[in-house]
Order: structure tokens, then C-alpha cells, then sequence
């Protein structure tokens, strides 16, 4: 059985499944998760459904493999030696615009992630908890160097205080976050919160 899947979804090319990854983002951020349909991706990308139900199963485990391909790289790939440069780092991978484009998939995605348990499961098991994992070893190397205290208390509520900044300047301030303001936060707050230097 796991052969015929395997062979079932080599059929689609890397750049035909990058092109239905894009084509979902985009109705996400169109419509949103819940009018977001397989016949409406169908359409939008001139594939049958029946393609699409077979290569992913549903909507949820479409739309977080879309999510996930659209991610610029792996936060384990960053190592530049300080927990500065390499929050820095992570930000440097995405540009103001590309900020924005995910600060609108964000808000298409969010209520739909409290009221569909299979979309929650699927995006906590594929960009989570590997994200999570990824940057606790991000952290973890910051302690072994010693920029870190390891009973610090606030590398409990990093990723808190990082989703934080995010979600404050889309909701509050009606504004995407931009590079400049996400870099000026890690400096003002997140670095002094864990006691690092931020000359």
C-alpha cells in the first residue's frame, strides 16, 4: 500500500507542487481557511479534485503543507555563533513584504486553528512542534556558550514574547511588522529579558 501512495504522488513535479502550494496561500489570504475549498483549488490551479484529495488527503493537510513549503529555510540551519546574530538572522530571511503576506495568512489561519481540530493537529505535528524543536536547539547552544543563564527564567516565555511582538503590531497597531521594528524588539526586549548584551 505504501508503494502504490509513493508512486501515486511522485507524479507531481516539485515545481507543479510548489505552484499548488502558492495557489492555496494565495486563496487563504483571499477568503480564509473556511471558504477555502478543494474545488475552489482545483479551479484555481486546473488540477481535478480527486488529484488533490488523493496527493493530500483534505483540506487541513493541504493548507499546513502549503504553509510549510512556503517557509524560508530551517531556524536549525542558523548558526552564527551568538543568540543575537542568530535571532537576527532568522529575521533577515524574510523581507517587509513577505512579513506582510504571512501577517495576512496569519489572520486567515487563525480562527480557523481554534475551530478545526484537524487543522490544529496537522499544523502542531508539521510546523510547531519540528519549528519548536528547532529553536529550543537555537536556545540551548546559547546556553552552552554561557550568553544564557540555564535557570533563566524567561527562555520559558521567548517564543511567547517573540509571538507576541508579532501579533501586538498586526492587531493592535494595524500594521504588519516590518524587519526594522521585529530587529529593535529582539534588541529592546527579548535580549535584555534573557540577559544578553546587545553591543
Amino acid at each position: 500500500m505504501t508503494e502504490t501512495v509513493t508512486a501515486r504522488r511522485s507524479r507531481i513535479t516539485p515545481e507543479r507542487e510548489a505552484e499548488l502550494y502558492g495557489a492555496v496561500l494565495d486563496l487563504l489570504r483571499e477568503v480564509g481557511y473556511d471558504a477555502l475549498t478543494m474545488d475552489a483549488v482545483a479551479a484555481r490551479t486546473r488540477s481535478s479534485k480527486a488529484t488533490l484529495y488523493r496527493q493530500w488527503g483534505g483540506k487541513a493537510e493541504l493548507v499546513v503543507k502549503a504553509v510549510r513549503h512556503d517557509k524560508p529555510g530551517r531556524t536549525g540551519d542558523i548558526d552564527t555563533g551568538s543568540l543575537r546574530g542568530d535571532l537576527h538572522a532568522l529575521l533577515a530571511r524574510e523581507d517587509d513584504c513577505t512579513m506582510e503576506q504571512n501577517s495576512a495568512l496569519m489572520r486567515g489561519l487563525a480562527m480557523a486553528l481554534h475551530q478545526n481540530p484537524d487543522l490544529r493537529q496537522a499544523f502542531r505535528e508539521q510546523l510547531i512542534e519540528p519549528e519548536m524543536a528547532e529553536f529550543r536547539r537555537l536556545l540551548q547552544r546559547a546556553v552552552d556558550r554561557g550568553e544564557i543563564r540555564p535557570d533563566c527564567p524567561a527562555l520559558d516565555f521567548l517564543v511567547h514574547m517573540m509571538v507576541g511582538g508579532f501579533a501586538t503590531r498586526t492587531l493592535l497597531e494595524d500594521q504588519p511588522p516590518t524587519r526594522a521594528f521585529l530587529t529593535s524588539y529582539i534588541d529592546a526586549v527579548i535580549l535584555p529579558a534573557l540577559g544578553v548584551s546587545t553591543s
